[in-house]
């Protein structure tokens, strides 16, 4: 299962020169295309969306970071379950970036779509992901989940994501 778009072929994007052939101009479609915009630009992020996308990741990152610290041989880790952790981690980065540009450049209904989604998917990927560890990495994970979290700065939510992450300065 693949989660969001991924950085290369955004379809929040809206690039001009996407479609690079000749395209005549329909004067009488003009003004449809004005409301359009303005039916655009009256999407409304949600007040907390941005501190539920920092929460996630921060919340994530601990996650990775205490498995990182533990004992558990690559067998043990379910990968599908972890690769799918990680695009949830990837799409929330992309959609931080996403509210730093400029508007009109990106679809903002799509991409509160797609990311609303992919917040509504953590509790149970998370859940199903620990399901599947170990029995005695429970106990250890959770103890080192709680700390690692505790010593995170809220920046460190911005890690990998271009134009803000806090360790390129």
């Amino acid at each position: 299962m693949t989660t969001g778009r991924c950085w290369t072929v955004c379809a929040w994007f809206r690039s001009p020169n996407c479609w690079v052939r000749s395209v005549r101009v329909d004067l009488r479609l003009t003004m449809r295309h004005a409301q359009a915009m303005a039916r655009l630009s009256r999407t409304e992020v949600p007040a907390d969306f941005r501190a539920r996308l920092e929460a996630a990741r921060l919340e994530l990152l601990a996650l990775f970071r205490a498995l990182d610290q533990m004992d558990l041989a690559p067998a043990e880790i379910p990968q599908r379950l972890i690769r799918q952790l990680f695009e949830l981690d990837a799409d929330y980065a992309e959609a931080l970036w996403a509210l730093d540009q400029p508007p009109g450049n990106l679809d903002l209904r799509l991409m509160l779509r797609d990311t609303l989604a992919a917040l509504e998917q953590l509790p149970e990927a998370a859940s199903r992901f620990r399901k599947n560890l170990p029995k005695r990495a429970h106990p250890v994970l959770s103890q080192l989940e709680l700390t690692v979290r505790q010593g995170l700065l809220p920046a460190e939510a911005y890690n990998m994501v271009p134009g803000r992450d806090p360790q390129s300065g």
